[in-house]
């Protein structure tokens, strides 16, 4: 059953339900039992992954079973042999020592498992990548070898060579003379390709077959002394006694670009000969498998390490995967589980059938095979010193297993305590009719209820109302319980003030019912003046009311009445410690202030009635008293008071403006009507035959004097030709002829000498800017001249910043357009917008509400949005709301992309890969016939920049779904790999 929270008595389902009735002790605490992290007999102790470090702990569960190896590394001598003071930590110096102690601790700790990050710091791994488990066996192997070398005893320096070191020769043979030569070589494991193969035998055979060298790939004999065609292969010469053979399931993918995981099956067999491989036929070459190092999962870059090693002593077989460890049933390899975990999808490779005596696996990377020995498996004992580390460790654990037991005793104790105290108390928590009880907080019932916080001293401020009582309105966050009970609470955990049977303030209780009844009464007053309003008025008794007040007194009242309760509940707060910040208050005040009263929408800026007839109406006296009784500081205006007389005169004058501003408009449009209707205009490109001279003027002039001409009544007229902002500092011009024609042209407009005749009649010129044409003999050729000249160092560093602008932008927009069989399809392109003459056009775009304006105007407070121009002293401001749009029009087949400059090729390619799902390595990118090739390379120094249409063209799809995993884990490292 739920808590009827508005109900003071209800006390059910308030938490009490875990108490009532038996409970088990475990539930007292939330500490696991430490005999489960305690070794179990005859078991191996596991290790713990530290993040990605599986392909280490396989590794080392399977050299800690070769016992050779594990008897010559205790066999090495150490700095600590003879002994480690007591007081002090264990700190090995060598790999070789790391090993020991690890090894140590795998035979004869005490712990379920082991943390081997010593030895992992040791090596420099890190813990959170994987590594190439098949890179990081040879490489520790080869460390081992180094580090071995330097010991005097010949069973600990000869270790890994005896256990792991075999020998095979490259064999050539001149197909002329017959002439053999040998190259001898020692390998530690043998690489076999397991690609368009079955079984491990053909694996070796393929490792083993003869390479024809011919053509290019000859063979300069020296016998011949030229090159001949000859063969070549790999003759095995002698073999370890512990053979490694790794499956080479991860390779590079040449479509792709990345490593890639074979998962095909390959089959094996317990017993191995390998006799038929060798060059000497003599002797026994009978291998038994001791160890499958098994990888699961899909992808290269990612899944999870375990291993299947047999107990040499036992011969039988165990399951290692980090912290657990399995035996295997009836002394036998079991895969068929692995296999099935990694399964991609359902569309899988059917499994071929295993005869006796063999395996198959699609997952096996590595398989280890030892020289079937016919003497009994070796004893190896821990040495003293290392033995006694073992002890110090394992007292340590049994230490924290009695600490852990302690405090799962001391919980269970504090547990059945309070379980008895709650059973006893809440019995008697209801208040019986009639007999003494207190107020006390839910929050803190719960709290003592719920056995994982204990619960804090009572504190029952925050119910209080502003004369120290309990506020009425607080009444459904408590609840009434009996006099016993809270004297048991306040003994036993403190707190207060106590809230008894008088606790409840009398006097805010009936402020509630006195503001409940203003709010029932304001619904009766709304409905009376509602049907005093259709009453029409005559005569001059009525009074003038806002329409907009009228709209919303109803609103008003009720928010009048609401601020009073929020009024008391400030002064509540103020006396419980919670007074708010003093800014915040008079922020609030202020906010008040400005939001308008009752009927002060129809007052005018000067006190007075507005002039404006349509704002408000006139209502019956007896509609206009309901409505004082709510706003008594309401204005009041009589329906015969007369408008403000100031509003009057100015309203007149704004009349006669009007008209003398159309009259403006009207001569200055008959006088430039070619400017205006943007007719018969000059280009720089190709000069009038008909004149040497041109003037130039700013777009943002023409533009805002042509908002004026078009609507005389809204905007401002234009008095001056302000050029200055073409001009820098100095007075130098900032553009030069050939940028003019061509990207500079939007910043300005030219201008007939007849026109500007007329413009300095018209208007104040500031600076006056001419172009001349000089026509000179050949092969001078025509020349132009600006007065004033160019200024170049300021036209330089007004070029080195809009450079800087196209290198360093973020969050800018690019398209992506892709591409169809090397086609750009441009269905329903729109041109550009160019400058139009349609004044009912410029209507309508005027017309259009707020946040509908075109997107190609950027005008802020109706004024024009200041584009910086230069870098150096000086800033020239540029009309960014010009009609010729430049802003690219997305077409069919583009998505738009928000990239920054810094950003990286790659990181654009997984924003393509989400919006048109094409896998980065599908993806070939161009922009203006420029392929885009280098992943690490930033968008900016490729020359991407804002509003770039960057080509797409996708390659087939590949259906192999681990190349996309592989992709996937490449481009996203940073959220790391399971291990």
């Amino acid at each position: 059953r739920r808590n009827c929270r508005g109900n003071p008595n209800c006390l059910v389902g308030i938490g009490e339900h875990m108490w009532l009735g038996e409970i088990d002790e475990n539930s007292f605490h939330n500490i696991d039992d430490p005999n489960f992290e305690r070794r179990k007999k005859n078991a191996f102790v596991g290790l713990t992954n530290l993040g990605a470090t599986c392909y280490v702990n396989t590794f080392l569960q399977m050299w800690f079973l070769n016992l050779e190896l594990r008897q010559a590394l205790y066999l090495c001598p150490s700095a600590c042999s003879d002994g480690v003071p007591q007081d002090t930590d264990y700190e090995p110096q060598s790999v070789c020592e790391h090993l020991q102690y690890l090894f140590a601790l795998l035979q004869n700790s005490k712990r379920r498992y082991i943390d081997p990050s010593a030895f992992v710091k040791a090596l420099g791994l890190d813990t959170g990548q994987q590594q190439d488990a098949q890179e990081f066996s040879k490489l520790f192997m080869s460390l081992l070898e180094d580090t071995l070398s330097k010991q005097k005893n010949p069973d600990v320096r000869n270790i890994v060579q005896k256990q792991f070191c075999g020998e095979y020769a490259y064999v050539t043979v001149c197909n002329q003379c017959g002439r053999e030569s040998k190259l001898v070589s020692k390998f530690y494991e043998l690489e076999l390709n397991i690609q368009g193969h079955k079984r491990l035998t053909d694996c070796i055979t393929e490792f083993l077959k003869e390479e024809k060298l011919e053509g290019d790939n000859r063979y300069f004999c020296e016998t011949c002394q030229s090159k001949q065609n000859a063969t070549r292969k790999i003759r095995l010469l002698s073999l370890p006694c512990t053979l490694n053979l790794q499956l080479m399931r991860f390779v590079f993918d040449r479509q792709t670009g990345h490593k890639k995981k074979l998962n095909t099956y390959i089959g094996f067999s317990e017993l191995l000969d390998m006799k038929p491989f060798m060059e000497q036929k003599n002797g026994v070459h009978v291998y038994e498998l001791s160890a499958v190092l098994i990888h699961r999962g899909v992808s290269a870059y990612s899944g999870h390490y375990i291993a299947h090693v047999k107990d040499p002593q036992t011969g039988e077989w165990y399951k290692f995967n980090d912290e657990d460890i399995e035996k295997m049933e009836g002394k036998k390899l079991q895969l068929g589980i692995e296999e099935d975990l990694a399964e991609p999808s359902k569309s899988q490779t059917r499994k071929p059938k295993c005869g006796k005596g063999t395996h198959c696996s699609r997952n096996a990377y590595m398989l280890v095979y030892r020289l079937q020995a016919r003497e009994k498996s070796l004893t190896v004992q821990v040495p003293a010193f290392l033995q006694e580390l073992v002890e110090r460790d394992n007292c340590k654990f049994e230490e924290w297993c009695n600490e852990m037991a302690e405090m799962r005793k001391q919980s269970v104790a504090r547990g059945k305590i309070k379980h008895e105290e709650v059973k006893e108390l809440y019995q008697r928590l209801p208040a019986e009719a009639g007999s003494p009880y207190d107020f006390i907080s839910l929050e803190w019932l719960q709290k003592w209820l719920d056995e994982s916080t204990p619960p804090k001293p009572i504190d029952n401020t925050a119910c209080l109302c502003s004369h120290g009582k309990l506020h009425p309105d607080k009444i459904s966050l408590m609840k009434r319980i009996s006099e016993y009970v809270a004297d048991f609470f306040y003994r036993r955990y403190g707190g207060g003030p106590r809230l008894n049977v008088k606790a409840l303030c009398k006097d805010c209780v009936v402020e509630r019912c006195r503001m409940l009844r203003l709010k029932n009464q304001l619904n009766e007053d709304y409905k009376t003046v509602t049907n005093l309003l259709k009453v029409t008025v005559k005569g001059n008794d009525g009074f003038w009311v806002g329409k907009a007040s009228l709209r919303s007194w109803r609103q008003l009242a009720l928010e009048q009445l609401n601020e009073q309760d929020e009024d008391a509940e400030h002064s509540n707060g103020k006396m419980n410690g919670n007074a708010q910040n003093k800014d915040e208050s008079n922020e609030e005040k202020r906010e008040e202030e400005e939001e308008l009263n009752f009927n002060e929408d129809i007052v005018c800026p000067h006190g007075d009635l507005c002039i404006s007839e349509n704002e408000r109406r006139v209502v019956s006296k007896e509609a206009w008293d309901k409505l004082k009784q709510y706003f008594p500081k309401a204005p009041e205006f009589p329906s015969n008071k007369e408008c403000c007389s100031q509003c009057k005169i100015l309203e007149r004058e704004g009349e006669e403006n009007e008209a003398l501003h159309k009259m403006m408009a009207s001569e200055q449009k008959t006088s430039l009507q070619n400017l205006f209707h943007d007719k018969c205009r000059p280009c720089l490109g190709s000069w009038p035959q008909e004149t040497d001279e041109l003037y130039i003027v700013s777009q943002f002039f023409l533009e805002e004097w042509r908002k004026f001409v078009r609507r005389p009544t809204r905007c401002s007229p234009v008095s001056s030709v302000a050029n200055g902002g073409l001009l820098c500092p100095h007075g130098g011009l900032m553009f030069t002829f050939a940028s003019m024609t061509k990207e500079d042209s939007k910043h300005i407009a030219l201008i007939w000498p007849s026109e500007w005749e007329r413009i300095q009649k018209l208007f104040v010129v500031d600076h006056v800017i001419k172009i001349t044409r000089r026509q000179g003999p050949e092969p001078e050729g025509t020349s132009y001249t600006s007065e004033p000249q160019l200024c170049p160092e300021c036209r330089e560093g007004l070029l080195c910043q809009q450079q800087r602008d196209l290198r360093e932008y973020t969050q800018a927009t690019v398209y992506i357009h892709k591409v169809v069989d090397n086609k750009k399809v441009m269905k329903d392109a729109a041109p550009e917008l160019n400058v139009s003459s349609s004044e009912a056009e410029e209507e309508r775009e005027e017309n259009k509400p707020e946040g509908e304006q075109d997107p190609d105007f950027n005008q802020a407070n109706g004024g024009a949005k200041r584009q910086k121009l230069s870098q150096q002293s000086y800033v020239t401001y540029q009309k960014q709301g010009i009609r010729r749009s430049t802003r690219h029009r997305k077409v069919r087949g583009e998505k738009a992309l928000l990239v920054s400059a810094s950003q990286t090729l790659k990181e654009l390619k997984i924003q393509i890969m989400h919006a048109f799902s094409v896998a980065p390595f599908d993806q070939n990118l161009s922009i203006d016939g420029k392929i885009l090739s280098d992943d690490t390379a930033t968008l900016g120094s490729l020359g991407v920049i804002p509003e770039s249409v960057i080509l797409l063209k996708a390659d087939e799809p590949i259906a192999d779904y681990a190349a996309m995993d592989d992709v996937m884990q490449v481009c996203m490292p940073e959220e790391g790999f399971k291990g």
